[in-house]
């Protein structure tokens, strides 16, 4: 029987590999919003797009969720069976100076999409939260049982709402939400804007890095095909009516060993740049992924010293391919 899918922001990093392993499964017709905004490169986006077709055929929308007129005629012309709900502003120092563009898109979008799943009768909503919700946690590791009311930036605290009007939607309307707190994802196709592609960048070229703070600063990795694994989980779970899961690799690992893995990988020196620690940023995060092991059997298999090397050898084909 074939089920028929909304991605939102599914031309983006997570979203273009969720599309492809749905496409390389069979029996899912795709459908895909995004509206391929310039917090980076769109043309960056088309390629996504470009290589996912590879894979299969697939619908695609270009549209803003801010934008709930323009969903509209997605949902006319679908039955969705599940929305898998990614598109977002994303970065904690982004949204410090745009406070406004990311409660509109994250908080307002995610409240449209809701509104359409309420209206058309859509009983699964999977909704991609962040870590970043836990702000600075003196617990570890991170539970998703402990307290979320202190979030440090308003990213944080947008997804920390996003989670709440999920909640709200799925007492009220009958719907299924399902929320993953992403821990730190990276693999091939991750944004540029990120540490480990954007470290890649720098040290191939020659540049300095920023290192904010004394390098001590720890994160839980994630590689993006352990993290696809718990998203395929989350559209099957169906045990309880609201459920919220840690998607982390339950392994920390300090800046200066991560700069060191890219530079073995790399076969070159980083020159690095000292900076102070940033406003918004948390020093370490660290997921229980317990409750995720247990309820949707997701066990993640890539270790960063395994991932590294893979993140590399990507950078490096696409790199060359963007030189020439």
């Amino acid at each position: 029987m074939t089920r028929n899918i909304l991605i939102t922001g599914g031309a983006g990093f997570i979203g273009s590999h969720l599309v492809e392993q749905l496409l390389r499964e069979g029996g899912w017709n795709v459908c895909v919003v995004d509206d391929m905004n310039d917090f980076y490169s769109p043309e960056i986006k088309r390629a996504n797009l470009d290589e996912v077709r590879r894979t299969g055929p697939f619908q695609f929308f270009e549209v803003d969720i801010r934008d709930a007129g323009g969903l509209q005629p997605v949902f006319d012309e679908n039955e969705f069976d599940v929305i898998v709900h990614l598109a977002a502003r994303a970065g904690v120092r982004p949204s410090l100076k745009e406070p406004k563009l990311y409660a509109a898109t994250n908080i307002n979008g995610t409240l449209n999409l809701l509104e359409l799943a309420r209206d058309y009768e859509v009983k699964q909503f999977v909704f991609g939260s962040s870590s970043s919700v836990y702000g600075v946690n003196e617990k570890l590791p991170f539970s998703e049982d402990d307290p979320i009311r202190n979030p440090i930036s308003p990213y944080a605290a947008t997804k920390a709402a996003g989670e709440l009007i999920c909640h709200t939607y799925s007492h009220l309307f009958d719907i299924r939400t399902v929320c993953l707190r992403f821990f730190t994802v990276y693999g091939a196709r991750q944004r540029p804007d990120l540490a480990i592609h954007k470290f890649s960048k720098l040290i191939s070229e020659g540049k300095p890095i920023q290192m904010f703070g004394d390098g001590r600063t720890r994160r839980d990795y994630t590689y993006v095909d352990d993290i696809i694994s718990g998203v395929r989980a989350a559209i099957d779970y169906d045990a309880s009516m609201h459920e919220v899961f840690n998607l982390g690799e339950s392994e920390t690992t300090e800046l200066i060993r991560l700069i060191e893995l890219l530079e073995e990988s790399l076969g070159k020196k980083a020159i690095i740049d000292h900076q102070p620690m940033q406003p918004g940023d948390v020093p370490l995060t660290y997921a229980d992924i317990t409750r995720a092991s247990r309820m949707l059997g997701y066990q993640p298999k890539t270790k960063i010293e395994e991932g590294i090397p893979k993140f590399v050898e990507w950078f490096k084909k696409s790199y060359t391919e963007v030189a020439v």
